[in-house]
């Protein structure tokens, strides 16, 4: 018996870094993932994506803790 002549998609192979993903998510499906301490964001657009992900899903829990 021998193994297998190829590899299954998914695993194995190219890798995709983190911001691959995040940018097919968003062309692909409308999905928009980001950090709130994006370096690439201005104060008042991390400061906006903060109040949607508020909005949306609650505190974060450490801000819920301390804040």
């Amino acid at each position: 018996m021998t193994g297998m002549s190829f590899t299954p998609k998914g695993y194995g192979g190219h890798r995709r870094q983190p911001d691959e993903v995040k940018r097919d998510g968003w062309k692909e499906q409308g999905l928009l993932a980001v950090a709130i301490d994006d370096d690439r964001l201005t104060w008042p657009e991390r400061e906006l994506v903060r109040q949607l992900g508020e909005r949306l899903y609650g505190k974060l829990e450490w801000e819920a803790r301390h804040g």
